[in-house]
């Protein structure tokens, strides 16, 4: 019975199916009812989520393939429509770790995932040293409080607790140093040869877990062994001292001094593995060539992501407790339709185009712009024939009118081609910055041109709501509608669109409130070190010349292993001082000077 139900719902899809291709070859028009179809294919819980890399996003890339076919588009990538790029897909920990507690001469040997952890932003490394209680592990000269005062923790493995010593204050002063990976980075940088976390009392017992291992794509602290223990195994440590634990936690709190000390009796042996899942995820191009002789070497990107969050993890906000599909029906497959929609229309009016016109979809944009930064790196056409990336995310809850777009200041008239183009009154709302949270910063970083179409957030973002029957498929048809009298302007016109470098707030000052350096990151890959994709116009780190591409490997004299490395870096110095940079540049390392600034 099973077998024969398959067999039927197959038989309708596949009429479905060919009857969307037989609409889109006899009307090419964009309409609300087609967009409806294409999202409700998305956003299917057969598709579960789209997560990348996995089986339901290469079923999804095909349809994409299969639609762009239909339509007449060339395939992007020499043969063909789909562009594969590997990615680390998550982390593992490997046979390779093991802990042990040496007291007195007798070995104690925590069990893995049960009363210890390798933490997931640990680097590889073995070591073996005395141990140390070095309090919460904060050094902070501006709270008048340091860990580290009156002890060398030089090639020794110290024990730090989680939070602060403020447990209970709101907002407390102490929670800017309170990550475990600053922590980890500060004792990295005092000479430790590793650290072992383990949950503080908060005031009395609480629940003793250890930290969760999930792959937050953030790096690794290469060569640095990071574990979480059982709050039992740090009072036998302290036991054999005759003393306890939670005495000078309480002390701690207390005082706000340090009470940091070497144990006399005891060492600890630490080796940590952890292993990087590949996979593999993909691209989905084609293109309609110019006819103009000579613009036809110019190309116009029409752009968005398919992925979305599959059954949920890092980036949901769903707060349940039993994993649900995040079908992501505004996120992204309005954005995705929209591609799909345009294609088509564009079929209609191939022969007239001046510019090649190609339609992108790309993968691993919730993961942190995988699939862009891949395809900016291995574009089939040089980079600076692409005169303008128009990319759509989240398009299809258009409410009021009212239509964001970003970008607008990446080229001189894109103001006043958007402003003509508004037959539709959108209530729009521009954003000049080019850099931003979706695909088109990685082609801004590249010198492209951009404009970024979005109709705003929402209760049902990033959560297993955003379902299809949310959609508004009457108010994406007008924005697609807009969005294709803009491209052809930009296509007709015999002039390029100029690129402008517009200073982005946020990235620009990577989190930290008083310093402003000006790099925007690079998420795609794993490095050793912090990789750029760009530097803001007059920032200090344009001045210095620094470069999109370059990786940092040490600041001020800090070792730089991941962003977060970078960051923690930065909140140790002013504006107006004067730091070293190394970097890699392909295959050299070198050295500039920047002289740090203030917002």
């Amino acid at each position: 019975m099973h077998k024969l139900k398959s067999i039927f719902v197959f038989t309708i899809s596949l009429f479905s199916t060919f009857s969307i291709f037989c609409q889109q070859i006899d009307d090419p028009e964009i309409t609300a009812e087609e967009i409806q179809q294409h999202i409700n294919y998305f956003a299917s819980d057969d598709l579960k989520g789209r997560d990348s890399g996995t089986e339901e996003l290469f079923e999804a890339s095909n349809y994409i393939k299969d639609e762009f076919v239909s339509y007449g588009l060339k395939p992007l990538f020499n043969e063909s429509y789909l562009q594969e790029f590997s990615f680390i897909k998550s982390i593992e920990l490997t046979e390779n770790n093991k802990f042990v507690f040496s007291v007195h001469g007798d070995q104690i040997s925590p069990d893995l995932n049960v009363e210890y952890t390798t933490v997931p932003f640990s680097g590889n490394a073995a070591v073996e040293g005395n141990l140390i209680f070095a309090g919460f592990g904060i050094s902070a000269s501006d709270l008048d409080y340091d860990d580290y005062e009156g002890i060398d923790v030089t090639g020794k493995v110290i024990i730090v607790m989680r939070n602060t010593p403020e447990p209970d204050v709101p907002h407390s002063e102490f929670d800017a140093y309170s990550p475990l990976r600053k922590k980890a980075s500060v004792a990295r940088d005092k000479g430790a040869i590793g650290i072992i976390f383990v949950n503080p009392y908060n005031g009395h017992k609480k629940e003793d877990d250890l930290i969760d291992f999930e792959y937050d794509r953030g790096g690794a602290i290469t060569e640095f062994p990071v574990i979480n223990v059982k709050r039992s195994l740090v009072e036998k440590l302290f036991a054999e001292e005759e003393i306890t634990f939670n005495d000078y936690y309480n002390k701690i709190i207390k005082t706000k001094k340090s009470a940091s000390f070497e144990f006399k009796n005891s060492t600890a042996s630490i080796k940590t593995e952890i292993e990087e899942v590949e996979s593999i995820s993909w691209n989905v191009g084609g293109y309609f060539e110019g006819g103009d002789p000579e613009l036809k070497n110019e190309q116009i990107i029409i752009g968005a992501h398919f992925d979305h969050l599959g059954m949920g993890g890092d980036g949901s906000l769903y707060r349940g407790d039993e994993p649900q599909i995040h079908n992501g029906a505004d996120d992204n497959a309005s954005g995705t339709t929209g591609v799909l929609e345009l294609a088509e229309k564009f079929s209609s009016v191939k022969n007239n185009l001046k510019r090649s016109v190609v339609f992108l979809a790309v993968s691993g944009e919730e993961l942190g712009l995988l699939g862009s930064n891949y395809f900016v790196n291995n574009m089939p056409f040089p980079s600076e024939n692409a005169i303008t990336m128009i990319n759509m995310d989240m398009i299809g809850r258009l409410k009021d009118s009212s239509l964001i777009v970003y970008g607008t200041g990446t080229s001189s008239n894109w103001k006043d081609i958007l402003n003509e183009q508004n037959k539709y009154k959108f209530n729009l709302s521009f954003n000049d910055e080019g850099y931003g949270p979706s695909d088109h910063s990685s082609f801004y970083g590249k010198k492209i041109p951009v404009l970024f179409f979005f109709t705003g957030t929402h209760e049902d973002y990033h959560k297993p709501s955003d379902d299809s029957e949310n959609i508004n498929a009457e108010g994406e048809e007008a924005i697609l509608n807009y969005i294709f009298n803009v491209a052809m302007n930009i296509d007709q016109n015999p002039e390029r669109p100029d690129y402008l470098l517009v200073e982005n707030e946020e990235s620009g000052k990577m989190f930290v409130r008083r310093v402003y350096v000006g790099t925007i990151p690079d998420f795609a890959g794993n490095v050793d070190g912090y990789k750029i994709s760009g530097v803001s116009e007059g920032s200090p780190a344009q001045i210095a010349g620094l470069k999109g591409g370059d990786i940092i490997i040490e600041f001020g004299g800090r070792k730089i292993s991941n962003i977060y490395d970078f960051t923690y870096a930065l909140a140790d110095f002013v504006p107006g001082d004067i730091v070293d940079v190394v970097l890699k540049r392909g295959e050299q390392e070198l050295t500039f000077t920047v002289e740090l600034a203030s917002k």
